[in-house]
């Protein structure tokens, strides 16, 4: 197939590769053009706007920043809604806030296109090694149509409901991490405190009723004092604070999750923004700042 792609970043790169290695023609456009050099080198094709992606590609991939990217890339005068052939299929991999998917659905289908929201799960690693989890919004006929590129990157790839419901199930994602994030950090620092080896204690806790992916993969980048982003902080808080606007939309109190986001964003005032999530570590003053 002809597969466009916008947003090449920690995750998008390894994405864009599995759908070449699938065998399918790729073109990539970001707004950081050396960022997708990796992807030109293994034989994609550059694109220099969405408008001009649009008009060559069946199936557009994004994945990018933020809500305001994903509104300018879909609903922008040379974005993909006004410019893509009709019969496109539109999926959005960006952790985004669910009514924008609900608006893009819509305005897809009044285009003559289809619109599937499907944020994933699973980080640079789960990214490199196609074991990603994949949640999905969207119309059954067009997620089963698009199962075969899924699975190329994917692992675990579900549909959630109609539109929006791939980016609730994120939020529901968000949430659970935001909680054990706090609890991976408390057991180590408690574990410093104690004078217990950090990495013994590892071992131990990670294969018992504790053992978390966090808890598995993090951890250990904590120990070592390894905070290179597999998920930016800056984009975590972006995450949780969609989490926290549903919630309160519908009255929900979530006190785990309003303090772990009250603790990342005195990181990122600190100017941690572009760390690893793990480097919520830091706030416990377990590795030197």
């Amino acid at each position: 197939m002809k597969i466009g792609f916008i947003g090449t970043g920690v995750m998008g790169n390894s994405i864009g590769r599995h759908l070449l290695e699938g065998g399918h023609e790729l073109s990539v456009f970001t707004r950081t053009a050396a960022k997708a050099d990796e992807l030109l080198e293994k034989g994609a094709a550059w694109k220099d706007n969405p408008r001009e992606l649009a008009e060559s590609a069946e199936v557009i991939f994004t994945m990018v920043g933020y809500p305001s990217d994903v509104q300018e890339i879909y609903f922008g005068e040379n974005g993909l809604l006004a410019n893509a052939a009709k019969g496109t299929v539109l999926i959005d991999l960006t952790t985004s806030q669910p009514k924008l998917a609900q608006e893009i659905a819509e305005a897809a289908r009044a285009n003559g296109l289809h619109a599937l929201d499907a944020p994933v799960s699973g980080g640079d690693v789960g990214a490199k090694n196609a074991v990603l989890s994949v949640m999905v919004g969207g119309e059954e006929s067009v997620f089963n149509q698009m199962l075969p590129l899924f699975r190329l990157f994917g692992g675990n790839i579900i549909l959630q409901g109609p539109a929006g419901s791939g980016q609730h199930t994120k939020m529901c994602n968000q949430i659970n991490i935001a909680n054990n994030m706090l609890g991976v950090c408390e057991s180590l620092i408690y574990a410093k405190k104690a004078g217990l080896d950090p990495e013994n204690v590892l071992r131990s806790i990670s294969a018992g009723a504790a053992g978390s992916w966090s808890l598995s993969n993090l951890a250990p980048k904590m120990i070592e004092g390894d905070f290179h982003p597999g998920f930016y902080i800056k984009h975590f808080i972006k995450d949780m604070k969609i989490a926290m606007e549903e919630s309160e939309r519908w009255g929900l109190e979530l006190p785990g999750l309003k303090l772990s986001l009250g603790i990342y964003e005195e990181l990122e005032r600190a100017g941690d923004g572009d760390l690893g999530t793990q480097a919520l570590i830091r706030h416990f003053d377990f590795a030197e700042k």
